[in-house]
C-alpha cells in the first residue's frame, strides 16, 4: 500500500510537470507497466484530480483544469522560488496581491521543513528593494498576459492613447521593465510593449495559430528591441576578448553579446549620441573595432586623436653641450 501511495504521488508529480505525457514514456518513467499507469491514472481520477487521456498510437495523459486547486507537489528547489516569490510579492513587487500573497505564504511556510525555511530566510535577507527601485506592475494584468500568450488567445488593450490588437507570444522581465513580446495586428509586425504601460482591462480576441519567433529566436528579438531598435544609433563592436570577461562588464538590458570564437565575441547596442556609445565601449577597458555603423568609426577616430593631442609629447631634451678640454703637456 505504500509503495502504491508513493507511486501515485510520483506519477501526479510529472503530470503537474508539464501538459502531455506519453503513457509509456510514464510507465518507464516508473518502472511499471501501461497497465499499472492506467490503474493509478483511475485512483488519481477517483481521488478528484482531473487527469484527462489524450489521443495517439500510445495514448497519453494530461492534468486538466478541475473545479478545485489540487494539491500541487514541489520539490525543494521550486519550493523555496514559490516561497520568495511570494515574500517578493507581499512586500509590494507586484501590486494587488499583497494580501493574497501574505495568505499563500503563510501556507506555505507552515508546511516547509526547516532545512529550506533556512534556504528561504537566506535568500530574502540578501534581497533589497530600493524606492522607486522599478515601475510596479499590476498583478492581475500581468497574470492576463501570461495566460493570453498560453491559451494562444488574441487581446485587445490600450497603449500610449491608443487601441493595439496583438497576438501575445511572451511575457519577459528585462532589467527594471516587464515586456510583452507579440505581433501586431494592425502593423503586422512584431512589438514589444511596456506591460506597465499597458491599459487593462484586456479585451479578449479570437485564438491564433502561433508564428515562427521573430528573427528565428524571441530572445535575440527582444534584446535588440530593448537595447537597439528604440535608439537613433545601432551599433556592432568587436570585442578582442572572451565573451565571459565581457559579460562581466555589461548588462542584458545595455546591449546583447554574442561569441565569435574563444577569443573575440560582437556587441550589439544602441544609443541617443555617438559619443555615447563610444565612451561606454572604451571604459571596458577591452582591445576592440566599431564594426557599424560608419559615423561611429569617424567618431571614434577623432575622438582617439583629440584624446591624443590632450596629452602632448614631452619636448626632447636639449642635447649635451661640447666642453672643450686645453690638451695637457707631454
Amino acid at each position: 500500500m505504500l509503495q502504491t501511495s508513493a507511486r501515485l504521488l510520483r506519477l501526479l508529480s510529472l503530470l503537474q510537470s508539464r501538459p502531455d505525457w506519453g503513457g509509456t514514456e510514464l510507465a518507464e518513467r516508473l518502472d511499471v507497466t501501461p497497465r499499472t499507469v492506467r490503474r493509478d491514472v483511475d485512483r488519481l481520477r477517483e481521488l478528484g484530480y482531473p487527469v484527462e487521456s489524450t489521443p495517439g498510437t500510445a495514448g497519453g495523459y494530461r492534468l486538466g483544469v478541475g473545479a478545485a486547486l489540487p494539491p500541487l507537489l514541489l520539490d525543494d528547489d521550486e519550493a523555496v522560488a514559490v516561497a520568495v516569490g511570494l515574500r517578493g510579492a507581499a512586500a509590494g513587487w507586484l501590486t494587488g496581491i499583497e494580501e493574497t500573497s501574505l495568505r499563500a505564504l503563510s501556507k506555505i511556510e507552515q508546511i516547509l521543513p526547516s532545512r529550506l525555511r533556512h534556504r528561504v530566510d537566506t535568500v530574502q535577507t540578501a534581497i533589497m528593494l530600493l524606492p522607486g527601485d522599478c515601475p510596479v506592475v499590476d498583478a492581475a494584468l500581468l497574470t492576463a498576459l501570461a495566460g493570453a500568450c498560453r491559451a494562444h488567445e488574441g487581446v485587445r488593450f490600450r497603449y500610449r492613447d491608443r487601441t493595439r490588437r496583438v497576438e501575445p507570444y511572451r511575457v519577459a522581465r528585462a532589467g527594471r521593465n516587464w515586456y510583452l513580446l507579440a505581433y501586431d495586428l494592425d502593423r503586422e509586425d512584431w512589438r514589444t510593449f511596456r506591460v506597465d504601460r499597458v491599459g487593462g482591462p484586456l479585451q479578449p480576441g479570437a485564438r491564433f495559430t502561433p508564428r515562427p519567433e521573430p528573427a528565428g529566436d524571441a530572445v535575440t528579438y527582444l534584446s535588440d528591441a530593448i537595447t537597439r531598435a528604440p535608439y537613433r544609433y545601432q551599433a556592432t563592436i568587436l570585442f578582442h576578448a572572451p565573451l565571459e570577461k565581457v559579460a562581466a562588464t555589461t548588462t542584458p538590458t545595455a546591449g546583447r553579446l554574442e561569441a565569435r570564437d574563444e577569443h573575440s565575441c560582437l556587441y550589439y547596442t544602441g544609443a541617443e549620441a555617438l559619443d555615447t556609445i563610444a565612451v561606454y565601449i572604451a571604459l571596458k577597458g577591452f582591445e576592440f573595432e566599431v564594426v557599424d555603423p560608419p559615423e561611429l568609426k569617424d567618431y571614434v577616430s577623432a575622438l582617439a586623436a583629440r584624446l591624443s593631442r590632450a596629452v602632448p609629447e614631452p619636448a626632447p631634451e636639449p642635447a649635451p653641450e661640447h666642453i672643450w678640454a686645453a690638451p695637457q703637456p707631454g
